[in-house]
């Protein structure tokens, strides 16, 4: 693909029975049985051939990797290992790149496709897509107790291989919360849980 930046128009072509017949298998095979993301795809095509096939107006809000504030009293997965990150220095993603979103951006999101009638298709809910380096050396800055100097080797951010298009975001009112901010809130939420201990 000659473009860095990966947005809607990428994501947005329609695919053939044929072609998740063989996501199934290439998940399978190649990638760890990544069930998950293998279902969401799934789902998406029978709510978009469902709104279609009766009438229905479908706006889609797919998001990254969510931190921010929790509001249940237990932890999600993506709490979870996000804590376990943020504790060990354990990767999440093997590949140490993180697209990640505020979940109050999230809510908004939902808010305004709901809300605005010129609201439609699929809506890429990505903030900032960052490499691990870059999160703990914000999160050194913010509790330079957590030791973060001493556990990333890198402290050059190399560059981005690739963003996430907000164009779409923004245009629907999407203001994005900037991720030191997430990143802090993520960690006080955590803590105010009780989850963890700082």
């Amino acid at each position: 693909m000659d473009e860095e930046e990966v947005g809607e128009p990428y994501w947005n072509i329609q695919r053939s029975p044929a072609f998740y017949a063989h996501a199934i298998l290439f998940f399978h095979v190649t990638s760890g049985e990544l069930w998950y993301h293998l279902s969401k795809t799934l789902a998406e095509t029978a709510a978009v051939n469902f709104s279609k096939e009766n009438g229905l107006d479908l706006v889609v809000i797919n998001p990254g990797f969510v931190i921010g504030p929790i509001l249940q009293p237990t932890l999600n997965f993506t709490s979870e290992a996000f804590m376990s990150f943020i504790e060990t220095g354990k990767e999440v993603f093997a590949d140490g790149i993180y697209m990640l979103v505020d979940v109050r951006d999230i809510a908004i999101a939902h808010i305004l496709a709901f809300e605005k009638a010129e609201a439609n298709g699929r809506y890429c809910i990505v903030g900032d897509v960052v490499r691990s380096s870059e999160i703990k050396m914000i999160l050194d800055k913010l509790y330079p107790d957590l030791g973060f100097s001493q556990r990333y080797k890198d402290k050059c951010v190399e560059a981005q291989l690739y963003s996430i298009s907000k164009v779409k975001a923004e245009s629907l009112g999407v203001d994005f919360t900037p991720l030191e901010v997430s990143l802090r809130d993520t960690i006080e939420s955590l803590k105010e849980k009780k989850f963890m201990k700082l």
